[in-house]
């Protein structure tokens, strides 16, 4: 094998792993996303009056092992309006579909 086509080999495979990884991460903010909400409605956080503070709301700077993605996904919910802050720094779901009372 030619050594031009060794680093045109070698370009592709780092372009498909740069891809592949995109769509891993977004995968998995996708689904911390979900369990952010799930979270919120098993506390029935549903206004401002039931909202509750959330553990990993800030980025911890010494952790060791993967990375935490849920810190700017939950900013990012709250930037698109999915869940809302109270001046306190709780947090509530503002879902227009989910349920406030019941069930």
């Amino acid at each position: 094998m030619s050594e031009g086509l060794q680093i045109v080999l070698g370009i592709i495979f780092l372009i498909i792993v740069y891809i592949l990884t995109r769509y891993g991460i977004a995968w998995k903010m996708q689904r911390v996303a979900k369990e952010i909400i799930e979270d919120l409605k098993r506390k029935r956080a549903t206004d401002e009056k039931s909202a509750v503070s959330l553990p990993y709301e800030k980025t911890n700077f010494l952790h060791i092992g993967m990375r935490d993605y849920r810190p700017k996904v939950l900013a990012s919910l709250v930037q698109e309006g999915y869940v809302g802050r109270t001046e306190e720094g709780k947090y509530f779901l503002q879902l227009p579909d989910f349920p406030k009372e019941g069930g």
